[in-house]
């Protein structure tokens, strides 16, 4: 849908949240209350969950919950679908987070459906293109390093804390020219707006960010320096500077964007080796096959979800769709699709290459996954190499909490 990101306008689709709200179009057979990321069943065991909701319900079906009411799709054709079409399927106001409707901004490129969306992917492509990330590749690898020499003599850590989150973080705010010594404030941020549940957290959260993002912003535009804010902040289309709107909203989505996923998906990724010894032997047996494995891995934990919006009436798989419906595509239960990935419980590293659904695709697929898929490989590299034998700490399980970001609160590690 054509917006005016320089003028954004609050989005009027209407929010349904509850049994007495959903459409009469909608088929009583198919109404759940399913509780994805937050029933007690989901956060026992996420991954068995996402694994089984393919077996347990319809390839579609609208979830009725308390944070609202979904179509939800666990096919990856029908994914494949939804994604690669944003005339049908738009973009504009599917990103939850709360914002100031006095102060209203688009997450961009994020709500910005084709054509629009391309102009602004093309101000930090050259950076967080394949050719733009390969640059970083030595770089990563010594921060790895780094950090692993901070604990490996101590026989323990805890993962989370000591590696999973500030790899991915201190790669991420170096490109964004974001200050270090403001590493945890913003991960705090992060997580009260992704992980809270609350609607006045979410808030309070979104107004820090917002509030320290404007003045960064303005420094930059009097400093500016070859950072990915700075880029953004000096950006022109045909010789026009973006309008302050625009340039908040595409900060403030990376910025939000880039603190969480990968974080989660090596907590994931670590716990689930940690419990798996043969799995570690099988990667170190092999290692010129580290992208398959990291393709295998991203399909057993992806961590996040896609969600759209109807514009328009719309038939799926013998369903009627009606405009302003909200369509989610679980991108974990769709990597567990029988009818693409035979056995989808099984890891094998050896699977004939197919489209993994962990960061999307389409217009839309995620920025940032090329520097992801190699920040990964170069954790799982440096780690396996350095610390190969290692566990749980006895007796601990991991947990999960709500939240669009699928990833357990802690991976204590012993060796």
């Amino acid at each position: 849908m054509a917006i005016d990101a320089a003028n954004p306008v609050p989005p009027t689709y209407p929010r349904r949240v509850g049994m007495d709200q959903v459409p009469p179009h909608v088929p009583k057979e198919l109404i759940r209350s399913v509780g994805i990321t937050y029933s007690p069943e989901f956060l026992a065991d996420p991954y068995k969950f996402f694994a089984e909701l393919p077996e347990k319900q319809p390839p579609i079906f609208y979830d009725v919950g308390m944070y609202g009411n979904y179509w939800q799709a666990t096919k990856h054709e029908d994914a494949l679908f939804i994604l690669r079409h944003p005339e049908i399927f738009s973009n504009e106001g599917a990103t939850p987070f709360p914002r100031d409707p006095d102060d209203y901004f688009y997450f961009i490129p994020q709500e910005i459906d084709p054509p629009a969306h391309r102009k602004y992917r093309n101000i930090v492509d050259p950076v967080l293109a394949p050719a733009g990330v390969a640059k970083l590749e030595d770089k990563i690898r010594k921060q790895a390093n780094d950090l692993i020499d901070q604990f490996i003599d101590k026989g323990e850590v805890e993962f989370t804390e000591a590696f999973g989150r500030p790899l991915p973080v201190i790669v991420f705010l170096d490109i964004m020219g974001l200050p270090q010594d403001m590493r945890d404030t913003f991960v705090s941020w992060a997580m009260e707006l992704l992980h809270s549940n609350s609607q006045e957290r979410m808030g309070k959260a979104m107004a820090a960010i917002t509030a320290y993002l404007k003045g960064a912003i303005a420094d930059k535009k009097a400093n500016p320096d070859d950072g990915v804010v700075s880029r953004i902040a000096h950006a022109t289309f045909d010789g026009v500077p973006l309008s302050d709107k625009e340039v908040f909203g595409f900060v403030c989505f990376l910025f939000i964007g880039g603190l969480d996923t990968v974080f989660a998906t090596l907590n994931n990724i670590w716990a689930f080796l940690a419990q798996n010894p043969d799995v570690v032997e099988q990667m170190r047996a092999d290692p010129d096959n580290i992208t398959a494995q990291v393709e295998e891995l991203l399909r057993l934990w992806s961590v996040t979800f896609s969600g759209r919006v109807l514009i328009q009436d719309y038939e799926l798989r013998g369903i009627q769709m009606k405009k302003d419906d909200r369509i989610t595509c679980v991108l974990p239960a769709c990597n567990f699709d029988p009818d693409v990935f035979p056995d989808p419980k099984r890891l094998n590293f050896h699977r004939p290459r197919q489209i993994v659904l962990a960061f999307t695709v389409g217009a839309h697929s995620c920025m940032g996954a090329h520097l992801a898929r190699l920040e990964i490989k170069i954790a799982l590299q440096e780690w396996l190499k350095r610390i190969p034998n290692f566990s749980l700490k006895q007796g601990f399980k991991p947990e999960y909490r709500p939240g669009g970001v699928v990833g357990p609160e802690a991976v204590p590690l012993v060796w």
